[in-house]
């Protein structure tokens, strides 16, 4: 192996404490409460201090994944630059050419002395806050890339998330079976929050799934039943009854958003996977419709996927705040179209725009597009979508380039992952939880990973991967 691919012990040790992390950051209610998310960012920093003296020692290398995602690195580097532009003061003229509504809300705040300068933000907390989570997120994402540079590094990250996974759909299906069919939170506040977290899990070890499929048909029911045997003695069988568990936790999450979202971007990821796959077509049509088979009509039913369609039946747009709250969402947006407020400022404007008494307070749109438009303006939204659609294309590019199996398997996780967010963030605020944007930044570099991932010279797969 040459040199550029040795890993020296204090580079490995990074990477035990980079797994720990992803671990770590749902324990403690999502990591969620400023004491919680603090210790999340100092983890990243200290991580990120540590890859940039071991690469200044000449410890470490660029992995080709790192070099290759330049694009989304500049788009990163350009949202942080952004988000602190927020907080700058500006002289009160410019601000009122960049943001009247923001100039009118800041001396309305300093009368009866005249302001000389203020920040497009109206809450530099909040959005001091949010600049130092942003900080934590995009350094976690070029650690990802970093890190994960070799082909064992990347099955160990994604079963990592699939045993953290495993192990919160075991804590969270058991204590709602306890509690006589409770919602399941796992260790989140909030029940969709854990389905979210839970999906994200679920996509990846899928990928793992398809990354072994072999496509291998039996020429006799002799060798059929043998496959089977061979198959339930296997290490993906053990793989496959953790999915099971985080199906069943999924459901008892009793979570419209998590559930819908779930089987509707397997549907799309596996369609895609099945018009793109050169082989293995067969095997992967066999595991998607046995998990629609099994994990919706015979496990679901028994623990409670009935309850879910209910509650999706008895929905009704009138009884739901959630309507309201978006439409006084988007009339916030429209008085900060182009910055917005602030990152973090939404739960500081936005309890003068509702025009009922609601019941109680929201401090989140319930609705992830709509809460960053309404914090970060047109040119906020554009630069997460640059960051958003370019990691979707990669893992696209990956199921139609790719040939190892391993990378069609974390590209399939990547593409079916960030589908499932996609729809699921148009009804809930998964992204602003600190546990699920940080594993959310794992998901983005895999489908970078599984695109421009390369292997050493002389080892069994080679760039040629590529073709």
């Amino acid at each position: 192996m040459s040199a550029e691919y040795q890993t020296p012990a204090a580079n490995r040790w990074l990477f035990v404490f980079f797994l720990a992390l992803l671990v770590w950051a749902p324990i403690p209610l999502g990591s969620n409460r400023p004491w919680a998310w603090a210790i999340l960012e100092i983890w990243v920093f200290v991580l990120a201090i540590w890859w940039l003296l071991a690469y200044a020692r000449g410890k470490t290398h660029l992995s080709p994944a790192l070099k290759a995602a330049w694009p989304a690195l500049l788009c990163s580097a350009l949202w942080l630059a952004y988000v602190w532009l927020q907080l700058l003061p500006l002289p009160m003229e410019l601000l009122k050419l960049l943001s009247p509504e923001a100039a009118r809300w800041h001396a309305d705040a300093a009368w009866p002395v005249a302001a000389t300068t203020a920040p497009l933000t109206l809450d530099r907390f909040g959005t001091l806050d949010g600049a130092l989570k942003s900080a934590a997120y995009v350094a976690f994402f070029a650690l990802s890339l970093a890190l994960l540079d070799r082909h064992q590094r990347i099955a160990i990250a994604a079963y990592t998330l699939v045993i953290s996974g495993f192990g919160q759909a075991m804590y969270g299906g058991l204590a709602s079976l306890s509690e006589s069919g409770a919602a399941a939170h796992g260790s989140f506040v909030n029940r969709n929050h854990f389905a979210a977290y839970l999906v994200m899990c679920l996509s990846v070890g899928l990928g793992l799934l398809v990354s072994e499929l072999t496509g291998d048909v039996a020429q006799s029911w002799k060798q059929f039943f043998r496959n089977i045997v061979a198959w339930i003695l296997s290490p993906r069988m053990i793989l496959r009854l953790a999915l099971v568990v985080m199906v069943i936790a999924l459901v008892l999450t009793h979570s419209r958003g998590g559930n819908f979202s779930f089987f509707i971007s397997m549907l799309i990821a596996g369609s895609i996977g099945l018009l793109l796959a050169k082989r293995a077509s067969r095997s992967m049509m066999v595991l998607i419709a046995s998990l629609i088979v099994i994990d919706i009509f015979i496990v679901g039913a028994y623990f409670g996927v009935q309850n879910v369609l209910d509650r999706i039946e008895q929905t009704k747009i009138e009884t739901e705040d959630r309507g309201d709250v978006a439409l006084e969402a988007v009339a916030m947006w429209k008085d900060y179209p182009v910055f917005g407020v602030g990152l973090g400022a939404f739960r500081t404007v936005f309890p003068q725009y509702p025009k009922q008494d609601h019941g109680k307070l929201f401090t989140h749109a319930h609705n992830d597009y709509l809460e960053f438009a309404c914090e970060n303006g047109i040119v906020g939204l554009a630069l997460l979508a640059w960051l958003a659609l370019s990691s979707l294309l990669s893992a696209l590019r990956a199921q139609i380039t790719r040939r190892d199996p391993l990378m069609r398997g974390i590209s399939f996780g990547a593409l079916m992952s960030m589908i499932a967010m996609g729809m699921h963030s148009a009804a809930d605020f998964n992204l602003q939880i600190p546990a699920n944007a940080l594993t959310f930044m794992l998901i983005l570099a895999f489908a970078w990973i599984s695109l421009y991932h390369q292997y050493p010279h002389g080892s069994r797969t080679t760039t040629e991967d590529l073709n």
